[in-house]
């Protein structure tokens, strides 16, 4: 496998919880265990990227390799591009995007972004999913699906249950579809020139309808390989609940 970089988007500002990235969270901030996950994945660089001085003093104080990046950036892959600029990295360099409010992604996932991305050169992006095994969690809006083709490339993502059972199913009794239905990971690896390709293509009519900017790289003719895996992580740290969730999580 090739070696890779990570680079972890840290917003101050967060709509659903605000400062989420300095909440603590087992006497540590919320963005130094996201860090740490990030040091113990075989990553031959880490740097956090924010567009916060208080941010950037906090992570500078435990050691991090952190700079500020544009405040007009509209998502953490803006902010990963903007590294990678910045620093100069080679075209082929693999740079993974790891979220700054997942403080217990295994670090195994992020080593088998990259490393689905090293082993395919056809490969624009490569990302993650797992089994859904219940129809609450397929049905939910917030649980983002993935549908891949024979090679594991994805066809789409969507909030919406996909695929739906043509036959036997309608709103009141929907057939979870078993082997078919996947959570999305959102966890991404690119190389910098497709992360510098991604960076510039406006926003996509799919993108805005649901939200995701994955299909913006679908809509441009991006291939996105994925990753199956059968361990998937804990929630990220979107709300209070999830704040507590971590927190007992960790305790235990």
């Amino acid at each position: 496998m090739s070696a890779f970089k990570v680079v972890i988007p840290a917003r101050l500002g967060s709509t659903r919880l605000p400062r989420k990235v300095l909440l603590p969270l087992g006497g540590k901030p919320v963005i130094r265990h996201v860090w740490e996950v990030a040091r113990r994945s075989g990553a031959e660089e880490v740097v956090i990227a924010t567009d916060s001085e208080e941010v950037r003093d906090t992570c500078a104080e435990f050691g991090a390799d952190v700079r500020l990046t544009s405040e007009r950036h509209q998502s953490g892959t803006d902010r990963a591009d903007e590294i990678a600029r910045e620093a100069e990295w080679d075209a082929q360099t693999i740079v993974v995007n790891l979220q700054g409010d997942e403080p217990l992604m295994p670090p195994a996932l992020v080593r088998q972004a990259a490393g689905l991305l090293s082993d395919d050169a056809e490969a624009h992006v490569a990302s993650l999913c797992h089994p859904i095994h219940t129809a609450d969690e397929w049905l939910n809006p917030n649980v983002v699906k993935v549908v891949m083709d024979r090679r594991g490339y994805a066809l789409y993502f969507s909030r919406a249950p996909i695929p739906w059972r043509r036959e036997g199913a309608t709103r009141e009794l929907p057939q979870l579809p078993q082997g078919l239905a996947f959570r999305h990971i959102g966890l991404y690896a690119y190389r910098v020139s497709a992360l510098a390709e991604f960076s510039r293509l406006p926003p996509a009519p799919l993108e805005d309808c649901e939200a995701l900017e994955q299909l913006r790289g679908l809509t441009h003719g991006f291939r996105i390989r994925m990753g199956v895996t059968d361990n998937p992580p804990p929630r990220g740290i979107d709300t209070e609940d999830d704040l507590r969730a971590a927190a007992s999580l960790l305790a235990n």
